[in-house]
């Protein structure tokens, strides 16, 4: 374990670091009211912290900065766990959550791009997770001869379409009946349960009220196939990495972007895994490209279940804290959003 006067300079380094992306000197740090240390014994103790691996130096002649070890024992150890004032932030999310949005996929689109403005980094932000949601209406809108648009919409406010084929001969009066059997028998069924249940709640009814009932059940099974669709997912300021300088190096940031562009992978290497702020460091994250990079992800949730992710992904020197206290926020407020939205408040 570091000692008190190591951690105290470790951290005043790291966020040195982190505010002026330059390697940080021992005469720096003895002008820092909280180091009453000579540039002298501050020296010795960056000598001890770089061979313990908490430290690098870039050039002979140059100051130390983090490496991804003291980033770590940064983010476990000494980062101010005391709730503070988020300045601007806390102000601007309350602004997007206090939003009139009538669409779920709308607020998830615009978080991923209010998100990277606040943190000046990339957001990254999946779901709602579509199978937790539970059918709040059903529409079948006709196109042409033979194909309509069926729109399913949830009581998390997600909206889903896909096209669905018609019989070409099929009575305006059997659409009609299919569509008012469907939100009789389905609303307040999971998602995911659709399929299973589409013998044992709509089979009987569909018989009695419609008359070319096998046709009528294909486009059904066909509705139910949006609920088996990937999680959707929406990324705000890909950009933002080009202007951090750890990637004005073209051949370090290419790599990063294909990654990004490629959003169906997100899934494979953001980490998913366990409720509340998780952070990879560095080498802890499992793609070649974001070996230099540190993620921040949490969850939101609806009735106690976890239903999608929030994430930020940058270079290893960003301001933790504040993005940490940034995330939590907004889970808590994307929480608080769906359930008010389930409720029909």
């Amino acid at each position: 374990m570091l000692t008190n006067r190591q951690q105290l300079i470790l951290s005043a380094i790291i966020e040195d670091y982190v505010r002026m992306a330059e390697p940080v000197g021992s005469r720096a740090l003895a002008k820092h009211e909280q180091i009453q240390f000579s540039p002298a014994t501050i020296r010795n103790e960056m000598a001890d912290l770089e061979e313990m691996g908490y430290l690098a130096q870039p050039h002979t002649s140059s100051g130390r900065v983090p490496s991804q070890k003291g980033y770590r024992f940064y983010v476990d150890h000494l980062m101010s766990q005391d709730p503070v004032e988020m300045d601007s932030a806390a102000a601007a999310l309350r602004s997007f959550f206090t939003q009139r949005m009538d669409e779920m996929e709308q607020v998830v689109r615009e978080m991923s791009t209010v998100l990277s403005t606040l943190t000046r980094q990339t957001a990254i932000v999946l779901g709602p997770k579509m199978y937790t949601d539970k059918v709040r209406k059903i529409e079948l809108i006709p196109l042409s001869k033979g194909r309509a648009v069926a729109i399913l919409v949830t009581d998390a406010g997600h909206v889903e379409d896909c096209t669905v084929h018609l019989p070409e001969d099929i009575r305006v009066e059997d659409v009609e009946s299919m569509v008012n059997v469907l939100n009789d028998k389905l609303v307040g069924i999971p998602v995911s349960k659709l399929r299973s249940n589409l013998y044992s709640k709509l089979a009987e009814e569909l018989t009695r009220t419609v008359e070319r009932y096998e046709d009528v059940l294909a486009v059904v099974e066909e509705i139910c196939q949006v609920g088996h669709r990937g999680e959707p997912v929406y990324i705000g300021g890909a950009a933002n990495m080009l202007s951090q300088p750890e990637f004005h190096d073209v051949g370090k940031a290419q790599p990063l972007l294909s990654l990004l562009e490629a959003g169906h992978t997100v899934t494979q290497w953001l980490p998913l895994e366990g409720l509340g702020i998780q952070v990879r460091i560095g080498a802890e994250n499992p793609e070649g490209p974001l070996q230099d990079c540190a993620v921040i992800t949490t969850t939101y949730s609806l009735s106690g279940k976890p239903v999608g992710h929030i994430g930020v992904l940058g270079p290893t020197r960003m301001d933790y804290g504040r993005i940490m206290r940034i995330l939590d926020y907004t889970s808590r407020s994307m929480t608080s959003l769906l359930t008010r939205w389930t409720e029909g408040k």
